[in-house]
């Protein structure tokens, strides 16, 4: 029977480019990770993911080291988390079958794409938190009742911060629609037409939205790409206001992400690495 972790408690890689091996452990709340370019902060978060990745469509109930990587869950006996991966650097897709079959085209865009599938997760999201709320009206208790509009309650602070953080546009979501979709002054925009930044931004929170409180693992590779800097400062704060039972996981070059508060979650790869005997050997 499949069990449900709250968090990832360890990442180890063993023999990391033939030069080092990493044992980190992790908070279950926010943990950043540091260094100079080349150090591996991208290799440790994607090794990580494609661990997770590989535990998922292989359904194994047992956790062993697989390719030189093992995640630990903060239950042993767990088997598996929710994830979600963030990547912030917008390329075109590559034409072809791929991209001539999908159903919206104006999907140009990795980012584009990643906003595709979220449209869709955001419409089961709201029609999750309905029927819960449907099921609570009907409740015998006046006390279940009188929180039942506590459940959009997510949704509205959602609404609320892209409002603010487009406001120097005049962008204002339309909370009208069951999709996402912005209004500047009278012109009806679509969110593909947004900067690379605010793109990035959208998916960023609106992942953490659909997440609906669940426990999960959020990795962010370098979020701070295209964000201004008082972006960059409220980024964490605002993932955790929409879901504080997810543990993210970053990688980051930028101060400014860790400035309200983080930095007693930053670690540097060089504190959660130690040289292989035969790369100890060769540096002697």
């Amino acid at each position: 029977m499949e069990k449900q972790a709250n968090y990832i408690s360890r990442i180890e890689i063993n023999n990391l480019w033939g030069r080092y091996n990493i044992s980190w452990e992790l908070r279950p709340d926010v943990n950043i990770l540091s260094g100079i370019n080349g150090v591996g902060k991208t290799t440790i978060l994607n090794r990580s993911v494609n661990y997770l990745k590989g535990l998922e469509l292989s359904g194994e109930m047992k956790h062993e080291m697989r390719d030189g990587v093992r995640v630990y869950f903060d239950n042993p006996e767990a088997t598996y988390i929710p994830y979600d991966v963030i990547r912030s650097y917008d390329r075109p897709l590559v034409m072809g079958d791929f991209t001539a079959q999908m159903a919206d085209k104006n999907v140009k865009s990795e980012l584009d794409w990643q906003l595709y599938l979220l449209q869709r997760r955001y419409l089961d999201y709201q029609v999750n938190i309905g029927n819960r709320m449907i099921d609570m009206l009907a409740s015998n208790d006046a006390d279940v009742r009188a929180k039942a509009a506590e459940i959009s309650d997510a949704k509205r602070t959602f609404q609320n911060m892209m409002d603010e953080l487009f406001s120097y546009t005049r962008k204002k979501i339309d909370r009208t629609r069951n999709d996402i979709a912005f209004y500047q002054d009278d012109e009806l925009l679509l969110p593909y037409k947004l900067s690379s930044g605010e793109k990035q931004m959208l998916i960023i929170l609106l992942t953490a939205l659909v997440q609906d409180h669940q426990h999960c693992v959020f990795f962010l590779d370098e979020p701070e790409a295209s964000l201004h800097i008082d972006w960059q400062q409220k980024l964490i704060g605002m993932i955790r206001r929409l879901n504080h039972n997810a543990q993210v996981i970053l990688t980051t070059h930028s101060p400014a992400v860790i400035m309200e508060g983080w930095l007693d979650k930053v670690t540097e790869v060089s504190e959660i690495a130690t040289p292989v005997e035969s790369f100890r050997e060769i540096q002697s």
